[in-house]
Formats: structure tokens, C-alpha cells, sequence
């Protein structure tokens, strides 16, 4: 597979084995900041491009990632599932991130978050905005979201603070057991639906989720959270009568401890 930067090279906590995945939807006026400052400290960056029409995937190609285009808009969960599928072509990846576009994320959390993950073993490590107070919702969106807690706590068995984040570390086992079907947003549940399938190990990890002006616009509203639920409950409803496929393994490859960033002395 083509890689964003053959050295893989960096100081940053598992920079040599670790796939950001960012799906991108129309954010050509950040993409390209966001994909610079992602790529100063980890090079192997892939964004997955859902149709948009404003020259996102060509901004983010030149700010140094691999892109993957969708021949039109199949959604946030169709966009990670490329993602995720492109990231396992690489044997020596060893876990992936998935990142938003629009400058929520930051890149200090996912960093400490691989770090999470390798000290305590574990497969999966989700963010949270609710560990801390650093996040600051709206009052509706914080009860919105405590409600999709609430759903995905009674339907999964995985108990959570923070269902919906899009900020998380999934292992390469994780990767290849779980099965994404939900193109839309109600991915977001599903995945943690397949944890508890899966029997997989979580940690979730406190993170600031940054929202400005612009990201409001472009985020998902509150209506679209109920409707989350509402797809998810039916969803749930439906499984109660219906097997699940199961997941589809790709060939197993031999991942490598990822290498450790050099300590840094302090004068």
C-alpha cells in the first residue's frame, strides 16, 4: 500500500504502527490544518472522502494524506468502515484512531490514548467528554447524549460514560472482528454493540472535545442524536428476531510492538 510517509518516523507514542482515520465530508475550510497538525506527529494518516464538493480530498491530499473517495455520500459509518478496511492493509499496523475533521478532536488526547491502551492491554480505549469538565455541551446536547448513554449501556452490556465520541483506539483484533453495517450515524452504538459482541476489553480516557462556531455548524445536531436513538432501539428491536452476520476476517497479519518515543531530558 502507498504510505503518507514511508519513514514513519516520529516522537509521538506509536507513531510508526498507527492509522488515523478521518472521515471528510465538506471541510475544506479546516481539512487541511487539521491533517498538518495530525501529520507533524503522526504520519500515517488516511481520510476517507464522502462525496464532498467543495475540494476537500484534494486539500487533504496536499496537506500530506492518503485519500479514498467515495463515488457519492454513504455516511460517517461507510467512511470508517473504508477507513478502517484501507488501515488493515498495512501488516504493521497495529491499532487505528478515528479522528474527526472539522478540529474537534486533539491530537494530545489520541496520544495519550495509545499510550492508555499499550499500558493497560486492553483492545479498545473510547473518549469520554464526561471524565472531566474541560467539554462544555450545551444543555441539551449533554441530555441527549446521556440518553444515547443510557440506550447503549441497556443494549450492549458495555458500561460506558460517553457513547457517541468519535475520538477512540481500536487494536488491529478489534478491527478485524468488528462489523460495521449502520452507514449513518448510528454507527456510533453499533460499535459499542460489537464490543460487548465481541466480549472485547474497553477503557474509555478523558478528552476535550473543542467546539467552535464552526464546528456547531458542521456537528451533529440534536435532532439527529434522537435520531440515533430511535434507529438504534428499532435496530435492537429487529436483532431480537434476526442472527447477526458474523464479522469478516481478513487474512491475519503479524503486528509489531509499536516503538517507544524516546525519554526527553529536561534541562
Amino acid at each position: 500500500m502507498d504510505s503518507p510517509d514511508p519513514s514513519r518516523a516520529t516522537n509521538a507514542p506509536g507513531a510508526d504502527c498507527t492509522w488515523f482515520v478521518v472521515p471528510l465530508f465538506n471541510e475544506g475550510v479546516v481539512i487541511g490544518d487539521v491533517i498538518r497538525d495530525l501529520r507533524s506527529r503522526y504520519p500515517l494518516v488516511v481520510c476517507v472522502d464522502d462525496g464532498s464538493a467543495d475540494g476537500s480530498a484534494r486539500i487533504a491530499e496536499e496537506a500530506g494524506a492518503a485519500v479514498v473517495r467515495h463515488p457519492y455520500n454513504m455516511g460517517q459509518g461507510a467512511a470508517l468502515k473504508t477507513g478502517i478496511d484501507y488501515a488493515l492493509r498495512d501488516p504493521q499496523m497495529r491499532q487505528i484512531v478515528t479522528f474527526d475533521a472539522d478540529g474537534q478532536h486533539q491530537v494530545d488526547d489520541a496520544a495519550e490514548m495509545i499510550l492508555k491502551r499499550d499500558a493497560e492491554g486492553v483492545d479498545i480505549v473510547l473518549g469520554s467528554r464526561f471524565l472531566d469538565a474541560r467539554t462544555k455541551p450545551g444543555l441539551i446536547k449533554r441530555m441527549v447524549l446521556r440518553g444515547a448513554v443510557w440506550y447503549s449501556n441497556l443494549t450492549s452490556g458495555v458500561k460506558l460514560t460517553d457513547a457517541h465520541n468519535g475520538l477512540r483506539v481500536l487494536g488491529r483484533e478489534a478491527c478485524e472482528k468488528i462489523t460495521i453495517e449502520q452507514n449513518r450515524m448510528a454507527h456510533a452504538s453499533e460499535l459499542v454493540e460489537e464490543i460487548g459482541r465481541h466480549d472485547l476489553t474497553v477503557a474509555e480516557h478523558p478528552v476535550h472535545i473543542l467546539y467552535t462556531d464552526y464546528s456547531r455548524s458542521k456537528g451533529q445536531s440534536v435532532l439527529n442524536s434522537v435520531n440515533i436513538v430511535i434507529d438504534m432501539l428499532g435496530r435492537f428491536l429487529v436483532m431480537k428476531g434476526a442472527p447477526r452476520r458474523p464479522a469478516l476476517t481478513p487474512p491475519p497479519a503479524r503486528a509489531r510492538p509499536c516503538r517507544r518515543p524516546p525519554s526527553r531530558r529536561t534541562p
